[in-house]
């Protein structure tokens, strides 16, 4: 046994002298090689002792084998990695920037930058000096804009944050002041969009979009269910309520429908084939009810703030034309609006839609069942009641606010400074005010309700704001109407999707709103220099100004449905950007053809 014990500490010196000694399995701490002699010495006598009674008590269970004699006391280090397996340095900083998004991050600024040194809009060619100042602010814009929008589509930083980004950018570039632009992030379609949120954040809390819903699957669901049946019965509705509403406030009221319905639906777990259908058909229902509430507010002047404010310009710039009536312009929206509604039914059913997906709906919605949940929920409650009358009232002033020249609505009473947004934060407010009647002192709705209000999708829809007033304070616009000076004696089939593709292009930074405030008075002044009827540029450009169907800043129903969870900009761009190929090809066939008819452009302008 002493020669058994003298050996094992034999080994055990030698472990310790060994580099692989500084690292000490029994403490779990690291010791400095380079201690004063009497710290080791110290070390070493607690080591062999410790080692000595291990060695003994191991001794005594397994007695003595001269196997054991050389097996090491502490454990031996890991097997070293081959020079090939080793982390590279340069791969490991790789993986970080790629994991923080640093090169999406960079491309703003490196696209902006770009914009600057190569981007000449016209200094140079004319050579006046007093116009540099006036290219240079376009300029700039232009580069905050690329750097904006590469923020937004490659989620570079969170939503919020790039649409804040204009805030610092504008000044910086100088592009706008730190006041205007900081104006431009609270705007009457703003409260209109934050008065609709809470609306919603009502609808959803007393569960009425379920009641909605329910109604509207057990028509439309089929027995087995029909996806394509179920768009169909979705979209189709949307469409028709918005022709008769403004299609902020339909997209307002069907979105929750739209989401009652896939709330029936699992999100996640399962059959993985089973939930991609259906996590694709809900891109569908939520991208249907979008889409068909823009173009079925395209077929009346009452559908949309748009339609209105071209009527509205075209009196003031050419009161000798015929003026556009609410029957005559019916007559050429609708059959536009019934082609786009056909494009997006095919659309989604094309691309969201397969073999497989009615039977994976199957499992979720059964019409028995859904009418049985219906009679379950019973007659609607006092609160329940409440809440659709102040939306029914919100409606109704949303229509009657302003009518026809002969006959004002309601917004004469106040000198027509009231707006939508005004009429919807005066709604919502009584919300706040009516009592729910289930417990004592409680009102319909408190500003707890409200803690899922989307502001970020309010700092979008500011950043929009602030892009478009940036593009007529530096003088973009005027930019591009002189670069579309090349129209004069131009064909019908030319000017139409030009003026389209222009105002289209613009609205997918700002509200439709907005554009259309912007490029129609750019298009009228153009329709008079290069002798054009102006209805070939002013409803090219209101139609395009329709076609928000890319970006979530086109429109505030963009917003909203962009607002759900279901969908991204991903999805938003793959599916709009057919519609709006479609939406501009069939303007330039009937405008030529039915417009000519409609806003008599035969005549002699």
């Amino acid at each position: 046994m002493p020669a058994v014990v003298a050996r094992r500490q034999q080994v055990f010196r030698a472990q310790l002298s060994s580099p692989l000694a500084s690292v000490s399995p029994y403490c779990g701490q690291i010791t400095d090689q380079h201690t004063s002699p009497s710290t080791n010495e110290l070390g070493s006598s607690r080591s062999r002792h410790a080692s000595n009674k291990r060695v003994t008590t191991a001794m005594d269970k397994r007695g003595s084998s001269s196997d054991d004699v050389e097996a090491p006391l502490l454990p031996p280090p890991p097997p070293a990695r081959d020079d090939g397996a080793k982390e590279r340095p340069s791969s490991s900083w790789v993986r970080a920037l790629l994991a923080h998004r640093y090169p999406a991050v960079a491309s703003g600024p490196a696209a902006a930058a770009a914009v600057c040194v190569l981007v000449d809009l016209g200094f140079g060619a004319g050579g006046a000096h007093a116009n540099h100042h006036h290219h240079r602010e376009a300029r700039n814009m232009l580069a905050v804009l690329a750097w904006v929008f590469l923020w937004w589509v490659t989620g570079a930083v969170p939503l919020a944050v790039a649409s804040m980004a204009p805030l610092f950018l504008f000044p910086l570039f100088g592009v706008a002041s730190a006041d205007a632009v900081a104006k431009a992030y609270m705007d009457d379609v703003i409260s209109l969009v934050l008065g609709s949120f809470i609306l919603a954040l009502a609808i959803e809390h007393y569960q009425i979009h379920r009641r909605l819903a329910l109604n509207i699957t057990s028509l439309f669901c089929g027995d087995p269910v029909r996806p394509p049946l179920l768009l169909l019965g979705i979209t189709g509705t949307t469409f028709f309520v918005s022709m008769w509403i403004h299609n902020t406030a339909c997209t307002v009221m069907m979105m929750p429908v739209a989401t009652g319905i896939l709330q029936r639906l699992p999100r996640g777990g399962g059959d993985a084939g089973a939930h991609g259908e259906v996590r694709r058909f809900s891109k569908a229902v939520v991208l249907g009810v979008v889409y068909a509430s823009a173009i079925g507010g395209m077929a009346t002047l009452a559908g949309t703030g748009v339609n209105i404010i071209l009527v509205g310009m075209w009196s003031t710039y050419f009161p000798e034309q015929q003026p556009i009536t609410f029957s005559s312009w019916m007559c050429f929206g609708l059959p536009m609006a019934l082609i786009l509604f056909l494009a997006l039914w095919i659309t989604l059913c094309h691309m969201y839609c397969s073999k497989n997906t009615g039977k994976a709906l199957s499992a979720h919605l059964d019409r028995s069942h859904l009418r049985r949940e219906l009679s379950l929920l019973g007659t609607m409650v006092f609160a329940e009641k409440m809440v659709l009358a102040v939306f029914g009232g919100l409606i109704v002033l949303w229509m009657t606010r302003n009518l026809t020249d002969d006959m004002p609505g309601w917004g004469a009473l106040f000198h027509n400074k009231v707006g939508d947004g005004t009429v919807t934060i005066m709604m919502a407010t009584l919300l706040f005010i009516i009592p729910s009647r289930k417990n004592k002192g409680e009102k319909l709705m408190d500003w707890n309700k409200c803690r899922k209000l989307q502001w970020d999708i309010i700092l979008l829809l500011g950043a929009g704001f602030a892009i478009a007033e940036g593009f007529r304070s530096s003088g973009l616009t005027d930019i591009l109407s002189d670069g579309l000076r090349f129209l004069k004696g131009a064909e019908t089939a030319v000017i139409v999707p030009v003026a389209c593709i222009v105002s289209g292009v613009i609205t997918e930074f700002t509200s439709d709103d907005a554009t259309t405030t912007l490029v129609l008075p750019l298009f009228a002044e153009l329709a008079k220099a290069i002798n054009v009827h102006p209805a070939f540029l002013m409803v090219s450009g209101a139609v395009g100004a329709q076609l928000s169907y890319l970006l979530p800043t086109g429109s505030p129903s963009n917003v909203i449905g962009f607002s759900s969870g279901h969908i991204t900009i991903k999805d938003l761009v793959i599916t709009g950007l057919p519609l709006k190929v479609v939406g501009i090809a069939a303007l330039t066939i009937l405008m030529p053809t039915l417009g000519s008819q409609v806003f008599s452009t035969d005549s002699k302008f």
